[in-house]
């Protein structure tokens, strides 16, 4: 049973994915938060796997929430699956920053809604690896000069780790970069959590973000 958090402040669409989720099998909906500051109070009342979370809210808005979220969760933090127009919310870089598991456009058919749930519930890292690089190539460049954090140093790596690196950036699924090197879709799971690890990051969203940032993938390359 995945049990999962939404939190949209518009009632109506809130209540529509609270809906959806409880007619589906295998989804228990513990909550739902019309804005951040509420969303934080639930997650450490409720536990949810997964957190369903809008990115324009009044108040405490969507990045900083999964920040908070998943900086200060009692035990293992919820993964964070953001809703998003993505092309019109230029906040969908903050996210990935912030450890974001996934995306889901808000104009997703319910059975993608599902899918995507199912999906992050299960562990999967990140939703769709397509949409994440169409987001980072989209605002990629938007990014000012004078970032917070300087740019990861991927010297720390291995070859190995540094071509499913730059795999993952491209969107292929851990089984396409097992196919493309010819190794194992266990081996290629460890080689990008090696990565993560020297890093220092904490989803398969935030290292896409470093492969573009170091220059590894460019947007609209390979």
């Amino acid at each position: 049973m995945t049990r999962v958090l939404v939190v949209d402040d518009q009632y109506l669409i809130r209540a529509g994915l609270v809906g959806l989720l409880r007619a589906a099998p295998g989804v228990e909906v513990v909550g739902e938060a019309g804005d951040g500051e509420e969303a934080l109070a639930l997650v450490a009342e409720t536990r949810p796997d997964v957190v369903l979370m809008d990115i324009r809210m009044p108040g405490m808005g969507g990045i900083a929430a999964t920040e908070k979220i998943l900086a200060e969760a009692p035990g293992p933090p919820p993964r964070v699956l953001v809703l998003t127009t993505f092309d019109l919310d230029e906040y969908v870089y903050g996210a990935l920053r912030a450890g974001a598991s996934g995306f889901l456009l808000k104009d997703s058919g319910p059975e993608r809604l599902l899918a995507a749930v199912a999906a992050v519930g299960c562990g999967d890292a990140l939703f769709a690896p397509s949409v994440t690089r169409r987001l980072v190539e989209a605002f990629a460049d938007r990014v000012s000069a004078g970032a917070p954090e300087p740019p990861a140093d991927l010297a720390v790596l291995t070859g190995r780790e540094t071509e499913v690196l730059r795999l993952t950036a491209r969107g292929l699924s851990n089984l396409e970069i097992a196919g493309e090197l010819f190794i194992s879709e266990a081996t290629v799971k460890t080689h990008l959590n090696r990565a993560m690890g020297k890093l220092g990051l904490d989803s398969r969203a935030q290292a896409v973000v470093v492969a573009y940032e170091t220059g590894l993938v460019t947007p609209g390359g390979g």
